[in-house]
């Protein structure tokens, strides 16, 4: 490269790898992978965009594998290719699973509710009044109500089922319900609560029977949950508010189920000397990752590496124009290059070099890699010195 010179080699494998992990944007590990052929070969084979993505969640260590599917990239030949290839695949999903760890948009996450520990009068309490912002439909009061105990330290817990089987969850909100019909407008609330978040060995499929039949649905989640993340627990005040709950971090729910533990009894109901705990609202918040990513989980509940993640980029071609243009205008512009890579367009790496030079604008409509002024990303450059140039 003329009086340039490449400081990886100078500096040696271990203290390279230290300067490229604490890179902590999944786009400069991109950029750093378009320096130059060298520079490629060392993000990938090291794997420098998973072990970001741990960083970010140590959820991911329950991935065994990742699948990129329909990309039409399949390699044949010798072990090393295939080796390598694996890499490359390796590389492209974890590079776009970071990204999407924060690129879209905040918002309710619950998709349904699944079922309750208790109810009281189904399906006049049930839980899917819970979905309800209001405590109030018309005229009716509109709340999930326990069964009622002589105990006050039974628990109950309430499922949901989550918009995507992979979202980041940074809060969750509670309203007990106060019983304005009852003399003196009781609050049941409970004394705590804690949260756990995982996934069904055997999915419940919406509309089964099992979900029409509560004390049915409730078995069948207690014999197939399995919990991978556990809260702390916090103090619930007896107050008739939506309570925010924010987690000490943002966790990673893989599995798409969510379970509301609520801990302990403070209101006795005065007709039958029962204490119940009645929430008229549950709100869940956080990022629901790319549509383009699921998850497959293996028979072995409760061990590191039982998943497969999967890429699939046809899901979002295959979206209605109204979704696809929801997810694409929730990305930042210093970002889109994510988006092409997950259109098919080849060369994403040295675009991104055009960009930073301003060649190359995100926001335009793309014809072909001629148009781009982009090379071929097939992983092998005649030189270092063709790459940058």
């Amino acid at each position: 490269m003329g009086n340039c010179s490449d400081f990886l080699p100078w500096l040696g494998t271990d203290v390279s790898m230290q300067i490229l992990t604490k890179l902590d944007d999944p786009a400069d590990l991109v950029r750093a992978s378009a320096v130059s052929r060298s520079w490629r070969e060392f993000v990938i084979t090291n794997g420098f965009c998973k072990n970001l993505c741990l960083r970010m969640f140590s959820e991911i260590s329950m991935v065994a594998d990742v699948m990129e599917l329909n990309n039409g990239t399949d390699e044949v030949g010798s072990n090393s290719s295939l080796e390598w290839g694996s890499l490359k695949r390796d590389y492209r999903v974890y590079a776009l699973l970071a990204h999407s760890f924060t690129s879209f948009r905040r918002k309710d996450c619950i998709l349904e509710a699944i079922s309750a520990s208790s109810t009281d009068n189904y399906p006049e309490e049930s839980i899917d009044n819970t979905l309800e912002p209001d405590d109030r439909t018309e005229e009716r009061a509109s709340y999930w109500s326990s069964e009622g105990e002589g105990n006050p330290a039974v628990p109950e817990t309430l499922t949901y089922r989550l918009v995507s089987g992979l979202c980041v969850i940074t809060e969750i909100s509670i309203q007990p319900f106060q019983a304005f019909f009852q003399f003196g407008c009781p609050i049941y609330s409970a004394k705590a609560v804690r949260f756990r978040m995982g996934y069904l060995m055997e999915p419940l499929e919406s509309g089964s029977d099992r979900m029409d039949e509560p004390s049915a649905s409730h078995r069948y989640i207690e014999d197939n949950f399995i919990s991978t993340y556990v809260s702390p627990e916090f103090p619930m005040a007896q107050e008739n508010s939506l309570q925010k709950f924010k987690l000490p971090e943002p966790v990673l729910c893989i599995g798409g189920v969510l379970q509301v533990e609520l801990l302990g009894r403070v209101q006795r109901q005065e007709m039958d000397g029962l204490f119940y705990i009645c929430v008229s609202h549950v709100k869940v918040v956080g990022r629901p990752l790319s549509p383009t990513f699921e998850v497959t989980f293996l028979d072995r509940p409760g061990k590191t590496g039982n998943c497969i993640l999967k890429y699939n980029p046809n899901v979002e071609r295959s979206m209605s124009p109204a979704r696809s243009s929801e997810v694409e205008s929730s990305l930042p512009s210093r970002l889109r290059v994510f988006r092409l890579m997950q259109r098919g367009v080849r060369g994403w790496e040295q675009m991104i070099i055009n960009a930073l030079v301003g060649n190359v604008a995100f926001d335009g409509d793309y014809g072909s890699d001629d148009e781009l002024g982009i090379v071929a990303d097939d992983g092998d450059y005649e030189s270092d010195e063709e790459l940058v140039e």
